[in-house]
């Protein structure tokens, strides 16, 4: 997370402490693991949502989630803040709508699209991060239902951050829904960086636009490579050690799931300077103020996250 701050400009401007407080970001995933130091504490975990096996606590039996909620908002008391997230005061409202091996359906996700609409006032609901994808040819259309589904989440006021997938560098690659117009779409700034994905040794991984009905996507970029943050298994020691650290609080993983928080947390962050600013006119801002780096529009969009640029006035 030091590497991922300081490639978006955040801790060029830390001094003017924004953290994301009073601002609701709910997460699409597999879960939290409540009880990791970075998350404890009273109103950091607000709701955990249960549409896969109706629990009550919260927990995460695949870990990507609780990986994903450390990036957005992670306090980083388990390593005297060096990976702390990015929105270190927002809340979060856990939506479980992926099993222990990372799968997921359709009806899954409408139940907690249905439920985060109906509580997006009581929980302050601002953002929504999706680190999550489909490459189904029945799921990637406009009209689909996974597609129309997450869109009513946006048509409700909400700031949308859905990840471009892990299926490039082949052209028109960004999966469901993060195809989506009106969605504001991640891919990763760093993925000419060698990384190991679900066993296989990889590089040049994120999804590439335009999109099947010719949208241009992505919208920006950000890190998402070899991203240490909160590991789930975090009473055993994890792969942190191939880092030379061995902090068991921690771990790495890699893709645009990874870098689709980044961009969350930062919304929050301009949300709580901005408190009345839309999820259009949030889209437009962060396209407008995204650094060039020079590559195609179907890699970049409109370049890579620039918190500095898009925080101060």
């Amino acid at each position: 997370m030091e590497r991922a701050r300081r490639l978006i400009g955040l801790q060029e401007i830390e001094e003017q402490s924004y953290t994301g407080k009073k601002i609701g970001i709910a997460l699409f995933d597999t879960g939290i693991a409540a009880g990791h130091p970075d998350f404890r504490g009273d109103g950091k975990i607000v709701v955990f949502k249960d549409f896969i096996n109706d629990k009550q606590g919260a927990y995460d039996d695949n870990g990507h989630g609780t990986h994903v909620a450390g990036i957005a908002g992670g306090t980083g008391i388990a390593s005297s803040g060096k990976y702390r997230g990015i929105a270190t005061q927002a809340h979060f409202i856990v939506i479980k709508i992926l099993d222990y091996l990372g799968n997921g359906n359709i009806d899954n996700v409408l139940q907690g699209v249905d439920w985060l609409i109906k509580n997006q006032k009581r929980y302050g609901i601002r953002v929504v991060n999706i680190s999550i994808g489909s490459g189904k040819e029945e799921e990637i259309g406009e009209e689909s239902e996974l597609v129309q589904g997450i869109n009513a989440l946006w048509d409700a006021g909400m700031v949308v951050c859905a990840a471009a997938g892990n299926n490039g560098p082949t052209p028109g690659s960004i999966g469901a829904p993060g195809n989506s117009r009106k969605l504001i779409t991640v891919g990763a700034c760093d993925d000419n960086e060698e990384i190991i994905l679900n066993g296989r040794t990889m590089k040049n991984y994120s999804g590439r636009g335009p999109t099947k009905c010719c949208i241009k996507k992505p919208d920006l970029v950000a890190p998402g490579s070899n991203i240490i943050s909160c590991s789930s298994n975090w009473k055993y020691k994890s792969n942190f050690a191939f880092y030379g650290g061995g902090n068991q609080f921690y771990t790495v993983k890699s893709g645009t799931s990874m870098a689709t928080p980044i961009v969350s947390g930062t919304v929050a962050l301009l949300l709580e300077k901005y408190p009345e600013m839309s999820n259009r006119e949030v889209k437009i801002r962060l396209k407008n103020r995204s650094e060039d780096m020079g590559l195609p529009h179907d890699k970049q969009g409109w370049g890579r996250l620039n918190a500095k640029k898009l925080l101060l006035d």
